[in-house]
Parts: structure tokens; sequence; C-alpha cells
């Protein structure tokens, strides 16, 4: 059977493509549209339940198969959820009690504490390592991104 040669060249320029293609896709976000959304460990209403998620929770798309999706939590737990409880709405969970600031400095006037485990609106992506987010109580401000999940 005849062999396949590649030119060493050429398939150092084939992997970087493919590595640069890869890390150029941006992440796929979506929230819980529903009051409670049930995880399951297989894509089917049969499998094995894990978790409940409440609305307006973030999770990170992992595998899209259109009715289900294989989805990462703020934990880090996998599990697959019904495509039809998310919505493409970008929201981002607070690692820790956070500052919000008026603007996006560490200097700028704190407006309110975000606390740990609480769910905002991603309203602006990063800048500078700031993003911009909105409470559903109404308040908007600015909140370093390294204290949040799904900000990235």
């Amino acid at each position: 059977m005849p062999k396949l040669h590649i030119a060493p060249s050429l398939f150092a320029g084939l992997v970087f493509c493919f590595v640069l293609a890869s890390s150029a896709q941006a992440a796929d976000f979506r929230a819980v549209s529903v009051a409670k959304a049930v995880s399951y460990d297989a894509p089917s209403l049969e499998a094995k339940k894990m978790l409940i998620f409440g609305q307006d929770y973030p999770l990170e798309v992992i595998v899209n198969l259109g009715e289900w999706l294989k989805v990462r939590d703020a934990a880090g737990t996998l599990s697959w959820v019904e495509a039809k409880q998310t919505v493409q709405k970008r929201m981002v969970i607070a690692t820790a009690n956070t500052a919000v600031r008026q603007a996006d400095n560490a200097d700028a006037a704190l407006m309110a504490t975000l606390e740990k485990d609480v769910a905002v609106e991603l309203v602006a992506d990063n800048k500078n390592g700031w993003v911009k987010i909105k409470h559903a109580g109404g308040i908007s401000g600015y909140v370093q991104s390294s204290q949040l999940w799904g900000a990235q």
C-alpha cells in the first residue's frame, strides 16, 4: 500500500492553521431560560438526572447536537441540557465577592458589591481586564473579569 508523505514544512503549516483556527473560535455561552432546568449525564430524558440550574444560570456549550447541549457549569461539571431550555443571553457568575465600579478601573467609585455565586448579565466584553455587567435589580457597572466565571 502506498504511503502518504507530507513535507515537514507543509505539515507544520497545516498544524499551525488548525491551532490558529481552533483558538480563534469564541466560547459559546447560553443562559437557562426556564425557572428550573434539569441536566442529565447523557442527551436523553431517560438518562440519569444530575443537577438543576436556575433561570439565567450561565452554561458554556461544549457540544451542540441541536436538541441537546453538552455544557460546562461554573464548577466545571459537564452534563447535558435540552437546548430549548436555554437562550443566547450572555450571563456570568461572580466567583467571589467583588466590587462593582462606576468605570473600568480600581480607582472608580464603588457602586455595589456583587456577592459570590450571583449571576449577572454581561453587557460589554473584556476591556483591559474589566467587563460591564448589569444586575437584574437594575444596577450596572464594571467588574474585574478575573472575578467572574463565563467572562472569558
